[in-house]
């Protein structure tokens, strides 16, 4: 691939925002038990590991870590991150799925990575839902796209949204601005076929703007994987409304809206 020649530092920043719920069904009487169980699987700890992975993804350093616990839950995780010492591989801004465990080197530089959880519970219907956002700021030559199938194989992933962002311009040696440096058609493109299959998936992109936008639904759910007590004695009846009520939170959080008035139509 032939390199751009550049006038000082590539100056373009490219954010991606990604956005995971996990739903679950935890009565009343099981939703405490439920949350302290999400705040002990990604307490600050375990999502500052999360992070310092995909820093290693790709090729950068950490400079600095802030991280806090929450109550009643919750936590948050920032880290300030700088440009590797390695050059970054020919293939970085390829239209390629990134890795999951294996290390990528890249050139990053005045750079950030951020989370942040959300657990919380419907007041009625058994329904909980626990949110990551994690933000992947990057300067330089390399897109943070290359973390995502890390990402979403991080959490157990049913609903997953993502925007990808190019900002500012970098100027090559003859003063030519450039307002992105690789090819992009979706952000589709850097996730791995595996999980593609796995999931229901749409986009709206904005070309004209560099602004890409892809939304996933997990296509076949069983009821025993949503169940945060594995082992309940339901009766059909019980299984099928609960599915009915997991299929339509998972629907509503995909599309954005609320279907309360159809739903109960359905149901009648």
């Amino acid at each position: 691939m032939n390199k751009l020649q550049l006038h000082g530092f590539n100056n373009l920043t490219k954010s991606l925002s990604f956005n995971i719920y996990d739903i679950c069904y935890a009565p009343a009487e099981q939703q405490q038990a439920y949350i302290e169980y999400i705040d002990e699987a990604y307490n600050a700890d375990k999502l500052t590991q999360i992070l310092k992975d995909v820093a290693e993804i790709i090729g950068a350093q950490v400079l600095n870590i802030a991280r806090q616990d929450y109550e009643p839950q919750g936590a948050s995780v920032t880290m300030l991150i700088s440009e590797g010492d390695a050059p970054p591989p020919p293939s970085m801004n390829s239209q390629s799925p990134g890795p999951l465990p294996e290390t990528v080197l890249a050139h990053l530089d005045k750079s950030h990575i951020t989370v942040h959880t959300y657990p919380e519970s419907h007041p009625d219907n058994g329904i909980s839902t626990f949110r990551a956002d994690i933000d992947v700021s990057t300067c330089g030559r390399i897109s943070p796209l290359k973390a995502l199938n890390y990402l979403i194989h991080s959490f157990e992933s049913d609903v997953v949204t993502m925007d990808y962002k190019v900002r500012g311009f970098t100027r090559d040696i003859s003063g030519r601005k450039h307002y992105i440096d690789h090819k992009i058609t979706s952000i589709q493109d850097y996730i791995a076929l595996d999980t593609q299959e796995s999931y229901q998936m749409i986009d709206v992109n904005v070309y004209q703007e560099n602004i890409f936008h892809t939304k996933m639904m997990l296509k076949e759910t069983e009821l025993e994987n949503y169940l945060f007590e594995k082992e309940c004695d339901l009766s059909a009846e019980q299984k099928a409304e609960i599915e009915n009520k997991l299929h339509k939170e998972v629907t509503e959080i995909f599309y954005g809206h609320n279907y309360r008035q159809r739903y109960e139509e359905v149901k009648a």
